[in-house]
């Protein structure tokens, strides 16, 4: 069986960069910083960190116009993975507007003294310290946190703009162009079952993973 778990998270982008050139990054693995935390029992918990800063660790950078991009935004993502009964805290946010979802995906967590369950997201106080306990099967979580934008929303399928109005120009761009053009004459084109990873830019670049370029951190306690 196909054991992969895929996450697709949408990040709004603020008004006056909804209309910038596309940007495409590519994260791969090997370059995605990794802190192992043992708790005063031993029993690890490992943070994935995909966006922001966490215990020194910095991920590759986001796209230049994404919301992540901004220091201000206080963005973060992380990927937190608890043996059973261990116990991490998340320091607070930078910002006094932030905000802090958790998504239990495996197992159970204590979050601020409440028992969250698996496919069950919380809003937890950013302002203040974020002590979790895996539950006695262990727990994975997804922890996403930034500053609200504060401006309108509007949404449709795939497409989000700030105004209805917005909404249908960018249906009517997508008939007339496919999003800026569609190179392939399929709507679904695959490279074969042989072609290891690789990320294919839009100045021509072909990127490849360099296997070697491991940035996961020893084990420590904290």
């Amino acid at each position: 069986p196909n054991t992969v778990e895929l996450f697709q998270i949408w990040m709004n982008l603020p008004a006056d960069d909804k209309m910038v050139d596309p940007y495409f990054t590519m994260l791969w693995s090997e370059q995605i910083p990794r802190h192992v935390h043992l708790d005063d029992a031993g029993r690890e918990a490992v943070v994935t960190v995909i966006a922001g800063r966490y215990e020194g660790l910095t991920p590759p950078a986001p796209p230049p116009a994404s919301w992540a991009s901004r220091p201000e935004a206080d963005v973060s993502i992380l990927h937190l993975a608890l043996q059973p009964g261990a116990m991490v805290t998340l320091q607070p946010a930078a910002g006094a507007e932030t905000m802090r979802v958790l998504y239990v995906f495996e197992g159970s967590v204590m979050a601020g003294g409440e028992d969250v369950a698996t496919s069950t997201g919380a809003v937890v106080d950013a302002s203040q310290p974020a002590p979790l306990v895996a539950g006695p099967e262990g727990a994975e979580v997804l922890m996403l946190q930034a500053r609200p934008i504060g401006e309108p929303v509007a949404q449709y399928g795939p497409f989000v703009m700030n105004t209805e109005a917005e909404i249908q120009q960018a249906f009517a761009d997508y008939r007339r162009t496919g999003f800026g053009g569609w190179p392939w004459n399929t709507p679904d084109p695959v490279h074969g079952r042989d072609v290891g990873r690789f990320a294919h830019h839009a100045d021509g670049r072909e990127e490849h993973p360099d296997v070697a370029a491991s940035v996961d951190a020893s084990p420590a306690e904290s």
